[in-house]
């Protein structure tokens, strides 16, 4: 790493950087976000990671006053950086959490080899080490954010015993659970557990709510005072979760029901995903040029779940959003499971691949679905369950596409969109369209194609500007 860059970026505590750098200062024994408030150290103290698990195993730890744990991740493009991501991702999700390496890397597709290779050379440590500090850093999360027991904690972290979790953060931080936990204010209110995600600068929250509130699934999802509301179900547990701004610059504030503890982990990593906190704002909106002009903090809303978003998109197939969304609900008030929240607009989960793939299209296209799609829906809801098909940001996005063009009624705008929201994939581009077509000036999608060469590797971002650029001149 160029270690006057680095500084620079230190010295003026620049957002752009937050998460894509860790300083550690060898006077403190400390690592920092580039954004810390704390005085900035002198040159020759400072030493650069690309990773906080780098920074841990060069023996530091985690600033108490910037909290690591809560900077924002990285969006990667190129081919050894996406393999990278995907494997954070899956760590982020509980991936080697009673797993191997090996099978992670058979999940996506690779060897165990070369999956330690990509991601020593985009972290700075082996896949088990940034596993071991992610957990910790969960844990810390945790212990500052909630009032959960420390046992709970440690489970909910991803370790599989207490005396390892106690042992592996004393000999990491230099301290005992309780005694963070002596350190830490936590929110104080019953029944829920609260934590904050960090993004960088600037973030168009308005519009990212406006979009997900057009599509908003009834009964599973809902946007309600500023904030983006939904059911949850990852294994066996069963909840919601609320996702709003926070008073702490940058931040997000992230509030779920207490049943959800067993699985925070893979919840948060979910409403990074709908609220793209991986992305780099100030490089995208550089990339795009004039188009990004006006409003650079412009996202990409993601999916908490890709099955639910998949359907979502063979129902938006030639119909208004609106009509898509009232036939969402149906599906899930006939086909999803109720849950308890406190919120009368959530009384459903949205019916998972597995749940769906046991129907009959008839029983699909009794909730007013037309044949045709509740067909696709079906076959969609196989593939997925029987493996042929994953819709998760660490599925190899060129096999996806051609695996879902496969599928019935399922064609390039319905594949584009899903590689776009449920893959996590920014290149991703729907050029047929009709919106784009429009803000384009166009009838010819081919067209729209070769004008959207311009944006890569960024074009997913590129056509968000397009959609909104139609709503400003209605």
């Amino acid at each position: 790493m160029d270690r006057e860059g680095c500084y620079k970026a230190l010295r003026s505590r620049d957002s752009r950087f937050d998460g894509v750098l860790y300083v550690g200062v060898a006077t403190t024994g400390i690592y920092c976000r580039p954004v810390c408030p704390a005085r900035t150290p002198k040159p020759e103290n400072c030493a650069f990671y690309p990773s906080a698990a780098a920074a841990e195993r060069a023996g530091f730890r985690p600033c108490l006053r910037c909290r690591p744990e809560l900077a924002p991740g990285n969006a990667r493009v190129d081919s050894v950086g996406r393999l990278a991501a995907a494997a954070a991702s899956s760590i982020e999700d509980g991936a080697l959490t009673g797993s191997s390496v090996a099978a992670m890397a058979a999940g996506l597709g690779v060897t165990d080899r070369h999956l330690r290779r990509a991601v020593e050379r985009e972290f700075g440590v082996s896949p088990v080490a940034l596993a071991q500090t992610h957990r910790l850093l969960t844990a810390k999360r945790l212990l500052t954010d909630t009032r959960l027991p420390v046992t709970e904690v440690a489970f909910a972290s991803g370790f599989s015993s207490l005396r390892r979790f106690n042992a592996l953060f004393r000999e990491r931080y230099r301290m005992n659970p309780t005694d963070l936990r002596r350190r830490s204010e936590p929110d104080p209110r019953p029944q829920t557990l609260v934590c904050e995600i960090a993004y960088r600068p600037p973030m168009d929250w308005e519009s990212l709510l406006h979009f997900l509130s057009r599509r908003a699934t009834a009964c599973v999802e809902v946007v309600e005072e500023g904030r983006y509301l939904r059911t949850v179900a990852i294994g066996s547990a069963r909840g919601w979760v609320a996702v709003g701004p926070s008073n702490r610059a940058n931040t997000l504030r992230v509030e779920m029901s207490e049943s959800l503890a067993p699985k925070m982990v893979p919840v948060i990593a979910g409403v990074k995903r709908v609220c793209d906190v991986s992305a780099n704002p100030a490089r995208i909106a550089a990339h795009l040029g004039e188009i990004a002009g006006t409003n650079p903090g412009l996202r990409v809303p993601g999916a908490f779940d890709g099955f639910e978003l998949a359907v979502r998109a063979i129902l938006g197939q030639q119909v208004s959003v609106q009509a898509a969304t009232t036939l969402a609900g149906r599906l899930a008030r006939a086909f999803g499971e109720p849950v308890d929240t406190p919120r009368q607009s959530l009384t459903h989960l949205m019916p998972d691949a597995s749940v769906v793939a046991g129907l009959d299209s008839s029983m699909i296209a009794a909730t007013g679905v037309v044949t045709a799609r509740a067909q696709s829906i079906l076959a969609l809801a196989r593939a997925v369950s029987e493996g042929a098909v994953c819709l998760s940001p660490r599925a190899d996005v060129d096999k996806t596409i051609i695996a879902l063009k496969q599928l019935p009624g399922i064609g390039e705008w319905t594949a584009q969109y899903i590689a776009m929201r449920a893959l996590g994939w920014p290149d991703a581009f729907p050029h047929t369209d009709l919106g784009i077509l429009k803000a384009l000036g166009t009838r010819n999608p081919r067209e729209s194609l070769e004008r959207a060469e311009q944006w890569r590797p960024w074009r997913a971002y590129a056509a968000m500007h397009l959609w909104k650029s139609l709503e400003e001149t209605k």
